[in-house]
């Protein structure tokens, strides 16, 4: 473990998983990995920089176009670049061309940082996930391709038990829960090679089974409050993301 390796700087680029939805503070805003993770990076020393620039709903197409060119620019010590799985989500996508452009982002990132780190992102296990595994599986394939040509760093969420644990995630069923998110930002502090703080991939205890009412109950909750307005999105050909700018859109010191 390299105890002693320091970031000056730190840049998030991406989408909702990135933003930090749904760790949602008191205020109303998200918090999220990126951001606890640039806490911890900021207490390693005076002077640390952070920006991101991830917006929700965002394609990797718009990733490229609107946050890569930003990102690289700032030549941050350290990059985090996770998207595509909102394109593999979808009921049509073309997956090499989410490979390509996944690629263009990786290869106009990596030159401008001293580490880049990519994701296989996690998935909240059941139905809808099996769904899209062989979309999702092609692009984590390449995922560790890129990694391996252009020597960045992968932390591999998806292969996680735990994290894709129903329990781990909010009641949207789209974003990970306030302890979701502490956990992928241990797992990349760690994959940083930096020193432990817990196991972010400890076993959970055995679920408390759910009854039929209350399983259903839940079930008409989410699709009045979180499946019909997606897919009334889709429908309309808007996003979540449209028109909101990045929650930290320069370089700037932290302050937690």
């Amino acid at each position: 473990m390299q105890t002693n390796i320091t970031y000056s700087s730190f840049v998030a680029v991406g989408d909702s998983f990135t933003e930090g939805m749904s760790d949602a503070l008191p205020d109303g805003t998200y918090r999220g990995w990126a951001d606890l993770l640039a806490g911890r990076l900021a207490a390693r020393g005076p002077g640390f920089r952070y920006a991101n620039l991830a917006v929700r709903g965002k394609l990797i197409g718009q990733i490229v176009e609107e946050q890569t060119g930003p990102a690289a620019a700032m030549g941050a010590d350290l990059v985090t670049l996770v998207g595509g799985l909102n394109d593999v989500l979808r009921p049509k996508c073309d997956v090499d061309q989410v490979c390509g452009l996944l690629e263009e982002a990786v290869e106009r990132l990596a030159p401008s940082c001293k580490r880049l780190v990519l994701m296989r992102s996690p998935g909240r296990r059941g139905p809808v996930l099996e769904r899209f595994l062989p979309r999702m599986e092609r692009l984590f394939a390449f995922i560790d391709e890129l990694g391996a040509r252009h020597d960045a760093t992968v932390v591999d969420l998806y292969a996680s038990e735990t994290v894709g644990d129903p329990r781990m995630w909010h009641e949207d069923r789209l974003h990970l829960n306030a302890e979701g998110h502490r956990r992928v930002a241990e797992a990349v502090w760690q994959a940083l090679g930096l020193e432990p703080e817990d196991d972010w991939n400890a076993p959970l205890p055995p679920a408390v089974p759910v009854g039929w009412l209350a399983r259903r109950t839940s079930d008409v909750r989410f699709a009045r409050q979180h499946l019909g307005p997606w897919i009334g999105r889709r429908l309309t050909g808007r996003s979540s993301g449209d028109g909101r700018a990045p929650k930290r859109a320069e370089l700037l010191p932290y302050e937690g």
